[in-house]
């Protein structure tokens, strides 16, 4: 049950027990009059007369009733004091009695009784309401308000949010029980944080391992397209049919694999470091097993900041993208300023549709003149070399050459 309902409930009985009691009291008839007191007062009326004081005045000091015998209404009234009860006294004077003096003891005593106990019962109950009161928000303060936190705390770790704390007051009766359950969230945070770490550390190991094996499995292809047309053995020409289509099946996995790892990862590591351009001559040696390479001029020598692993990926996948579409020889050229480097990778293919230009380095985008040449293809490649440059500060820039042709820029920053 709620605070509010006990408090509502304790102070609904409060008050009924209080009206019983208070009507009660106003029904008691039993008093015990004080008659020494009563007597006293009789003989100080009667000796006020006897001195010749006002008879109004001696009625509203002594709260009393005072007839005479010579009053018309002496009887009448007399009666009427027996009647209801009245303390009545003589008034006498040398034996002769001159009057009576009445006083409405029972109702005088009754008034005064009334109202002394009813005092009482409101200072009673008032104080028993005040400390059930006080107790009240002594139990919710140090009892229920710390399980209201912990209720909420509990909400928010079956939520998954770790990242609020359980606060611990001063005064706290369960002090050591909260710090306990805000340890438990903090061990949870950590080990959530650990498992997520682990859990990506795994599937950025598997993208990079399914990417890496890409490069070395085009190899493996070209250099069987070269034994296809250098080596008209019969067995030689089964051997590397056998070898080019494992090859391909091998590609094909590896595609799959990165493609599923990738859309829960979205990045990969990229480690940018000072490397001299002249690792850039050594890329371009090994493009030799895709087919010709022309090279204009030669890569004027500095240090750039670059991941070689991730720039080799780079200039294998457009290097490999332009054997695969366009079917002509790579040409490679050079443009350098203060700043950057730019490596130009062109051929004479058919180029790109300009309505397509933005498009190429967009996630799992594929051009029509790629889909429509039905070779395989994920949409990865461009989509992770923009990536790749645009972290090591540099970027990459695609467009079709005039006359034909399709050209793709990398950028590379200097140290």
């Amino acid at each position: 049950m709620k605070l509010k309902a006990i408090a509502v409930l304790y102070t609904i009985l409060l008050l009924a027990c209080a009206l019983v009691l208070w009507f009660r009291i106003e029904a008691k008839t039993e008093f015990q009059l004080d008659m020494l007191d009563l007597n006293t007062r009789a003989d100080s009326v009667a000796t006020a007369l006897s001195e010749g004081a006002d008879r109004d005045a001696l009625e509203a000091e002594y709260r009393c009733e005072i007839i005479l015998v010579s009053d018309s209404d002496y009887a009448t009234m007399n009666n009427e004091f027996i009647k209801h009860g009245w303390s009545v006294f003589d008034y006498s004077q040398d034996g002769q009695i001159l009057g009576k003096v009445a006083f409405d003891a029972r109702g005088e005593e009754y008034r005064q009784t009334v109202v002394k106990e009813r005092t009482q019962l409101l200072t009673v109950f008032g104080s028993a309401y005040a400390a059930g009161i006080v107790l009240l928000i002594v139990i919710w303060y140090f009892y229920i308000r710390p399980f209201n936190k912990l209720k909420v705390f509990a909400e928010n770790v079956s939520r998954g949010n770790l990242d609020v704390p359980l606060e611990m007051t001063k005064h706290n009766y369960f002090g050591a029980f909260t710090e306990s359950f805000d340890r438990m969230r903090e061990e949870l945070k950590l080990s959530s944080e650990r498992e997520a770490a682990a859990d990506r550390s795994k599937k950025e190991l598997v993208a990079e391992l399914s990417h890496d094996i890409k490069t070395p499995v085009a190899t493996i292809k070209a250099t069987c397209e070269v034994m296809e047309l250098k080596h008209k053995d019969p067995d030689v020409q089964d051997k590397v049919a056998v070898i080019k289509s494992k090859a391909e099946s091998v590609e094909q996995l590896v595609d799959n694999m990165f493609k599923a790892t990738l859309e829960d990862l979205n990045e990969l590591k990229v480690n940018p470091r000072e490397e001299s351009s002249l690792i850039i001559e050594d890329m371009l040696n090994d493009l030799r097993f895709y087919g010709e390479v022309i090279r204009k001029d030669s890569i004027p020598e500095c240090l750039i900041m670059a991941d070689k692993l991730r720039l080799e990926q780079v200039i294998d996948n457009i290097a490999g993208n332009s054997f695969k579409y366009a079917g002509t020889a790579l040409e490679v050229s050079y443009k350098y300023d203060s700043d950057s480097i730019r490596i130009i990778l062109s051929d004479r293919g058919p180029g790109v549709p300009e309505d397509e230009l933005a498009l190429l380095t967009a996630k799992f985008y594929r051009g029509t003149s790629a889909s429509d040449s039905g070779k395989d293809g994920s949409g990865l490649g461009l989509f992770l070399a923009s990536s790749f440059m645009d972290k090591m500060g540099g970027g990459l820039e695609l467009h079709n050459r005039e006359g034909g042709g399709f050209s793709a820029e990398i950028i590379l920053k200097k140290v």
